[in-house]
């Protein structure tokens, strides 16, 4: 099995099981909105940039202030709710520690917007473990373009082919194959069978067992 200079991580529903919590915070707004949108076509709509969403819910409907007031009032309500809940997955905590003391590089490639990422990063108290960060407002293309995970290894300077990957969505995963990238795939929203990529090395539901060679 390859070996590994780099882990580039997703955030929601990836280091964190937050998604039933951004997926209930965009049925209230979106219904609020007039879309009439159930809870799961929510969930499918769950990916990308809060912009993107509610353009594809409400094309060409909202101002770009207007969207940007719409997500921050998002993220917002969807703090208030996981706050208390605030946690990385089983096993993710010894799992940083130990690949950042054998001088494994770190970076988060997530579609969240920065008030998100610093919202789990300084809450948790882990920034330190993270040599890079790339939000929905470092790149123009979200997942499944390559263009965030291309970035994550540009700023670590580390190969592609040298990263691994770790993400919860199809669309994540593709964005992990299309950087060239292998993929290790959290079960905390989707199941094993709707992932069809050939660049996933594992499945898990946490990251107790997770253990590779570097």
């Amino acid at each position: 099995m390859r070996q590994y200079k780099a882990f580039l991580f997703d955030l929601n529903g990836t280091m964190i099981n937050d998604m039933e919590y951004h997926i209930k915070a965009w049925y209230r707004i979106l219904n609020e909105l007039g879309a009439e949108i159930s809870l799961e076509k929510t969930k499918e709509e769950c990916y990308g940039k809060n912009h993107e969403l509610l353009d594809r819910v409400f094309p060409g409907r909202f101002s770009i202030e207007d969207k940007n007031k719409m997500s921050i009032e998002k993220e917002r309500q969807y703090q208030e709710e996981f706050r208390p809940h605030l946690q990385l997955l089983a096993g993710l905590p010894g799992v940083l520690e130990h690949y950042h003391s054998k001088g494994i590089k770190m970076a988060i490639g997530s579609a969240a917007i920065m008030f998100n990422i610093d919202f789990v990063l300084d809450g948790l108290g882990i920034r330190h473990y993270f040599q890079a960060i790339v939000s929905a407002d470092d790149v123009a293309n979200s997942k499944p373009d390559p263009e965030t995970y291309l970035k994550c290894a540009d700023l670590l300077q580390v190969p592609a082919s040298d990263c691994l990957v770790f993400e919860d969505a199809p669309k994540g995963v593709e964005a992990a194959a299309n950087a060239g990238m292998d993929c290790f795939v959290l079960t905390t929203m989707h199941q094993k069978e709707e992932f069809i990529q050939s660049n996933i090395i594992g499945f898990a539901p946490d990251f107790i067992n997770f253990d590779i060679a570097v």
